[in-house]
């Protein structure tokens, strides 16, 4: 990182004071004694009762509940958050772990109560969901229900409460710190240095980060494949116990997503592979290149401004856009730098790439970046700012409601780089440089849609071998790998023996199975909503702060029906992708040009 830009960046970290003062704190230690009293007095009071209580008396136990599941989110916030700034520190470690074994014990305590709701009659659950008094958790209560099927006795579900911090938890913070602590290269560099210069316009500079990348993952691959395989194993069995009857139900469930659903979403996606095939045909004809190899992939275009953003750039760009479609909407946009709800630079010990984190609602949401200054993270950042802005709405429905699943937990992320793309693009003046900032787009979107539906592809196919094969060598999935992402490059793409392993970095497989399609599904809901903007006009901004607002208090479906939105027609889902279409179509008018006015 450029030292004025690590300088102005040294400021722009989280105060997590706002959860907590320190570990050691005393508001965080007496809300884990509260924590303590008030689920075994809870569980006094209710367990064994809830077929016995009317609308009334369930509205205070849920309340006392929600509550009680809020403060334990705090404690489980602050810890995480603080680790992941400073993941080689013993001291962080240990607090997130004490955190989730405490969670876990409180959790055990409480079980009962979401087990008792679940296995309720439905003639007794449906009349408690008529009841007026329950209307604001009603939908909630529902979904809840939709595992009916799927639970085990309770004693089964808190023996595997108790266990889980030595488990699936236990696996995934083992990933983080192995990732976080790797060093690349012969600089010693971070993950996310080296992934920067995979877009860099110097092809050595591309090519040697590929291998001081693959150099890095391939010293630890025999960790990364046992983390993988247990993690496979773990889910298989769960599945089994649970009785999904595919690897991917449980995902669905959470989503509230139908599995016809997501196989129209997929199945759209695949047969459209043709278009990451024309693009990058192009992007090889625009670069001058005889063949394109995988660290070709993401090499800038010529016109495209090769700057490297301040900090001070980066928010200005992303105000800006955000306050042409909404001014409350910037104006919430701002609070994150004003009050210090962002974390950007890249120091060693934090973890890579970038998230923001809900926290819960009587806080705000955190955001974490790893911020070097280039193009993509100004759209990282718009990405991120829109998660947070969704999460800061949706604060207003509570806990249990303002939970998002992730088919609709991309809206507005994807929405906001979309809002950035077009400021950036009215402002970009040759055919050159649009051209260019039209392909960035492409890929954009790409990696959005399609990348992740072919790695949804390898993750159902490794999945489906852990069950049917046991035990995987690197080999057997990097060979999954390879067939999966050849599947959607063709021969636009050469893929290199050194990106056989690239699969051993990628942090969704490990913290959230099944999770990749959401962003495809994102990504296409929003291209339509943003064509309706486009129609509409302030109206449309009105509909859509409120679909933000609404958090998740109902079903995705009946959330996108105002905007006449049918997630169930296959046609919906190429809709998204003839757009996609359309754009590939004007950088490929956009070439044309520019090589017309080429001497």
């Amino acid at each position: 990182m450029a030292g004025t830009l690590k300088t102005e960046l040294e400021d722009v970290v989280w105060k997590l004071e706002d959860l907590y003062a320190s570990p050691q704190a005393p508001p965080l230690l007496a809300d884990r004694e509260w924590c303590l009293n008030a689920a075994a007095e809870f569980s006094k009071r209710y367990s064994g009762r809830l077929n016995s209580l009317d609308a009334h008396e369930f509205l205070q136990a849920l309340k006392q509940y929600e509550e009680l599941q809020e403060r334990l989110r705090r404690l489980g916030s602050y810890a995480y958050l603080n680790f992941s700034t400073q993941t080689h520190s013993p001291e962080a470690s240990a607090l997130l772990q004490s955190l989730r074994e405490f969670h876990s014990k409180v959790h055990r305590d409480t079980l009962f109560f979401q087990l008792e709701w679940i296995q309720l009659p439905d003639s007794s659950a449906e009349k408690l969901l008529k009841a007026p008094q329950l209307s604001h958790y009603r939908h909630h209560l529902a979904s809840l229900r939709r595992y009916k099927n799927h639970i085990l006795g309770e004693t089964e579900e808190k023996l595997l409460t108790e266990r889980e911090p030595a488990g699936r938890s236990a696996w995934t913070t083992l990933f983080d710190k192995l990732l976080s602590g790797l060093q690349f290269g012969p600089h010693k560099r971070t993950q996310s240095e080296v992934l920067k210069d995979l877009y860099h316009q110097d092809r050595e500079v591309r090519k040697s980060a590929a291998e001081e990348l693959t150099q890095g993952l391939e010293g630890n691959l025999h960790v990364l494949t046992h983390i993988t395989n247990t993690l496979l194993l773990e889910k298989a069995i769960d599945d089994r116990q649970r009785d999904y009857p595919h690897w991917l139900r449980a995902r669905n469930l959470a989503n509230e997503a139908d599995d016809e659903m997501v196989e129209a979403l997929v199945s759209s996606v695949v047969s459209r592979y043709d278009l990451v095939q024309r693009y990058y045909a192009l992007k090889k004809g625009i670069l001058g290149l005889e063949m394109l190899f995988d660290y070709d992939r993401y090499a800038p275009l010529p016109g495209l401004p090769q700057k490297t953003f301040t900090w001070g750039e980066a928010r200005e760009t992303v105000l800006s856009a955000l306050e042409g479609f909404s001014p409350q909407m910037a104006e919430i946009a701002g609070h994150f730098f004003e009050k210090r709800w962002i974390h950007a630079p890249i120091i060693p010990g934090k973890r890579g790439g970038a998230f923001s984190h809900p926290t819960v609602p009587s806080v705000h949401p955190y955001i974490l970046l790893n911020f070097s200054g280039s193009p993509r993270d100004v759209m990282t950042l718009a990405h991120e700012l829109g998660h947070g802005i969704h999460q800061f709405l949706a604060r207003e429905q509570g806990l249990f409601n303002g939970e998002t699943p992730l088919t609709t937990a991309e809206t507005a992320s994807v929405f906001g780089e979309m809002l950035v793309f077009q400021h950036v693009l009215k402002k970009t003046p040759s055919p050159r440089e649009k051209l260019a900032f039209v392909c960035a787009k492409v890929e954009d979107i790409f990696a959005t849609v399609f990348r992740q539906v072919a790695m949804n592809r390898f993750e159902e196919a490794t999945h489906l071998a852990r069950r049917n094969e046991g035990e995987l060598s690197s080999d057997q999935i990097s060979e999954i790998w390879m067939e999966t992402q050849k599947a959607m490059f063709g021969d636009s793409v050469e893929l290199l023996d050194h990106y056989r392993i690239w699969w051993s970095y990628i942090p969704h497989f490990i913290h959230s199975p099944g999770y990749v399609y959401a962003y495809a599904f994102g990504e296409l809901l929003v291209l339509a909503l943003y064509d309706l903007y486009q129609k509409e006009g302030k109206p449309f901004t009105d509909k859509y702060r409120a679909l933000l607002a609404a958090g998740g208090k109902e079903e995705p479906r009946e959330l996108l029906s105002s905007f006449g939105i049918d997630l169930t027609r296959k046609e919906f889902w190429h809709g998204g992708l003839s757009f996609v279409e359309e754009l590939l179509g004007e950088a490929e008018r956009l070439f044309a040009l520019v090589q017309g006015q080429t001497p």
